[in-house]
């Protein structure tokens, strides 16, 4: 083994176990991978940067725009209801049509655009026939994957593969070389599926009527029947006067109002500015026991030692301001004070922002480049802070500037735990308190001895005495919610449910939504939409508390409440795809006929050897664009750009491979086990393999290494490449045994309540389906020819 392949093999695995561990984003690993080549001189740097203009990559780009503009203008849903309208009510015969009109599609579109295409209609089809989606969305994902396998331009794998056999000096696949393989293995499939592995699904039941997803049957479906209780507030209560918002009946317990009464009548989603009077009956939704918990904390006493143990305090720690650097993984990011002391062992107290200064409500601020923090730190984490790649600048600052530009000795006190108190064993991390009132324990006094800046998950003890950065008046608004009167056994109404005002709604994130990767607090569905997110579908599991913090996923259903004229918004709002519409969604087909014709010159200009797929694909997206079947600003959003920049950065990586003589290397090693075998064992076990990698590793990286590898074992087996490179190609695109396999699985996985295993169970015999037709038809439609 030569230096060379040394080097190429350490960034090949490096790049694998990054995939992985999924510690990077898959596109900005490419780029790492394409910057190494160079730095290495594995490759020149035109031959880095080849892949943005690789034909493959154009296609796929182009492919995007196009399928987008399908599915703007009403063509794919005229064709996918007429379809799907056939279906009648028997579940094989369902799901034999929904996999052969996804197939069908997505031959011409983008596999995950037809995903999230029929998605609300199939949703809308269990809902009809009383049918559980989780028999139908699986299959759904499938069937896109399938009819990917049927044309050169279903999916990226195609392209880059035909483009690997142009690049290496042989005839590449033309548009439908894959239809008679890829058409055998849509059909066989979709059978098995509708035979067999129908039997497999799950069949999701929570309760015999919750197979429709109606008002009532959402709420037994997410559990919020249960969580649902009312408040009342005593006349004398110290929040009479105080608008919502000042109560922290939301933040404080994570609580939320759904409806007020007052004097008999009900306000269904009241203002966060509504103000509170005595009497009122609160409905609200959330975990009672945690709100019990947290009432708890209204035993704390204010005390007058503040300046005393403030004095003892200051000799301990370090008061710095650090700058956010514009690079700063905190950048954009809300503030959550547990999280930030377990990163980085300090205490935020202020922000400072130009001339602004902050001293309150700082988790509700997003962070900006060149924020100012005002830290509290021991002097080794001082040294650790200076040194973080997150701070462009670290510097101490003395008590007269902390005195003159934070003032913050006006927000620091001493509260004691009674010693018969039940906040005894509570931390102040478990009760949210500090997120909730933005306090910050700064140290604590126990047995005469002072703990500065004590760890988040403390045990409290009768007769501590806590240091606190706060408001004093926090403090009553706390006793303000242990006078909350709470009657048990008492039966919430939940009419304001069926209400015309108040409506749940059901929906799922867009595979291209700008949402994903973000906390639900960042996206702040109150104040964006008017509505407020009241449960998220994860992996077959209903997630009902700390929604604030929870982060967003590809994948999520998310349960909406609030009027219906503002749900209205999430319908229109391309980062959602919605399952359950509170309206009748209206698509301008009056482009359609334009649309298709577009597509239809495209195919039928590569067929006849007019222009080459990624110049008519250009051309195709650009008449799009002209012909307003897709404005600009939407066709950029139609592209995926991760996955773009994930196969311009890997192609590199095949170059260096065959120049290297690693791919060789490799494919000695297959020659040497299979070899003997004959040749289709060893393309047998290239399709394994690839087949394999499906579930750790992106198709488009994973063809851009096989595809050197499988030219390398051709070229010794002295036959020609086409077979062994069209048996990767349906590996590649046969990503069925795990959601993260493919975006298309990860999409229908909310909505339908699949876990993991659920992928397995189904996938791997389906994919032994696949195997077996393909490794059949092979010999037949595409027999090995010497090389020539």
């Amino acid at each position: 083994m030569t230096l060379e392949i040394g080097l190429v093999l350490t960034i090949l695995a490096a790049s694998l176990v990054l995939f992985v561990s999924e510690k990077l984003r898959m596109d900005v690993v490419a780029l790492l991978v394409m910057a190494s080549l160079v730095l290495a001189e594995l490759v020149t740097p035109q031959e880095a940067v080849a892949g943005f203009s690789n034909p493959a990559v154009i296609t796929v780009w182009a492919m995007f725009i196009l399928s987008s503009g399908l599915t703007r203008t009403g063509i794919a849903d005229v064709i996918g209801g007429t379809v799907l309208r056939l279906a009648g009510r028997r579940e094989s015969r369902m799901i034999i049509v929904i996999m052969l009109t996804a197939g069908t599609l997505s031959a011409f579109m983008n596999n995950i655009g037809v995903a999230a295409l029929m998605l609300p209609v199939v949703v809308d089809i269990g809902r009809r026939t009383r049918l559980p989606v989780s028999r139908l969305l699986m299959p759904l994902a499938y069937g896109s994957l399938l009819g990917g396998l049927t044309t050169l331009i279903g999916t990226p794998p195609n392209l880059l593969i035909s483009g690997a056999l142009e690049a290496a000096g042989y005839a590449p696949f033309a548009l439908f070389d894959f239809t008679p393989i890829g058409g055998a293995v849509l059909v066989f499939g979709t059978l098995f599926i509708a035979l067999f592995g129908r039997l497999m699904l799950p069949r999701k039941k929570p309760a015999e009527e919750t197979q429709r997803r109606s008002q009532r049957n959402l709420r037994t479906l997410y559990g919020l029947q249960s969580r649902a209780f009312e408040m009342e507030v005593p006349r004398d209560s110290i929040l009479v006067g105080k608008t919502l918002a000042q109560s922290r009946i939301g933040v404080a317990a994570g609580l939320i109002v759904i409806a007020l009464q007052r004097h008999g009548r009900h306000e269904p989603m009241p203002s966060r500015q509504t103000v509170l009077h005595g009497g009122d009956k609160l409905l609200v939704q959330g975990r009672l026991d945690r709100f019990r918990e947290f009432q708890r904390w209204s035993d704390l006493v204010i005390e007058r030692e503040a300046p005393v143990l403030q004095a003892l305090m200051a000799e301990q720690v370090k008061l710095v301001e650090v700058d956010i650097a514009e690079n700063s993984k905190l950048v954009a990011k809300l503030l959550h004070h547990s999280e930030f002391r377990d990163h980085y062992g300090a205490n935020v107290l202020a922000i400072r922002r130009g001339d602004l200064v902050r001293r309150v409500n700082l988790a509700n601020v997003p962070l900006r480049p060149s924020d100012i923090l005002l830290l509290q730190a021991t002097p080794d984490t001082v040294d650790e802070l200076q040194r973080s790649a997150e701070f462009s600048s670290c510097r101490e600052v003395n008590e007269q500037e902390v005195s003159d530009l934070y003032r913050l000795q006006e927000r620091i006190f001493v509260v004691r735990v009674p010693r018969e108190s039940q906040l005894a064993g509570d931390t102040l991390v478990r009760s949210r308190l500090g997120d909730a009132f933005d306090f910050r324990l700064l140290a604590l006094f126990r047995d005469g001895e002072l703990a500065i800046m004590p760890d988040p998950d403390q045990s409290l003890r009768g007769g501590d005495l806590l240091l606190l950065q706060g408001r004093e008046e926090d403090l009553d608004v706390l006793r303000g919610l242990q006078e909350l009167e709470f009657q048990p056994g008492a039966q919430p109404n939940l009419h304001v449910f069926e209400s015309d005002r108040l409506s749940l709604l059901e929906a799922t994130l867009d595979p291209r939504s700008s949402l994903v990767g973000r906390p639900a607090s960042a996206v702040n569905f109150r104040a964006k939409y008017g509505l407020e997110l009241v449960a998220v579908w994860r992996k077959g599991e209903a997630i009902r508390s700390n929604l604030d913090q929870l982060v967003l996923q590809l994948g999520d259903a998310l349960l909406l409440l609030g009027p219906r004229q503002q749900l209205a918004l999430i319908e229109r709002d391309p980062d959602f795809l919605v399952l359950t519409p509170v309206t009748q969604r209206h698509v301008d087909t009056a482009k359609a006929p334009l649309a298709a014709g577009v597509m239809f010159a495209v195919i039928f200009s590569v067929l006849i050897g007019w222009l080459p797929i990624y110049i008519a694909a250009v051309i195709g997206a650009t008449l799009m664009v002209l012909t307003n079947c897709i404005a600009m600003e939407d066709a950029y959003r139609a592209i995926e750009w991760r996955a773009i920049f994930l196969i311009a950065g890997m192609l590199p990586l095949g170059t260096a491979m065959e120049n290297t003589g690693a791919a060789r290397l490799l494919a000695e090693q297959t020659m040497t086990l299979l070899g003997p075998l004959g040749p289709w064992w060893v393309i047998g076990g290239l399709y394994l393999v690839t087949a394999a990698g499906t579930m750790i590793i992106p198709t488009a990286a994973l063809v851009v290494l096989m595809a050197p590898i499988v030219l390398s074992a051709s070229a010794d087996l002295g036959v020609a490449p086409q077979s062994a490179m069209m048996a990767v190609a349906m590996a590649a695109s046969a990503s069925f045994t795990s959601p993260i396999s493919h975006p298309a699985n990860v999409l229908v996985m909310g909505p339908g309540g699949y876990r993991f295993a659920d992928y397995l169970k189904v996938g791997l015999p389906l994919t032994a389906v696949v195997f077996v037709t393909v490794m059949l038809l092979l010999p037949i439609l595409w027999p090995l020819t010497p090389t020539p």
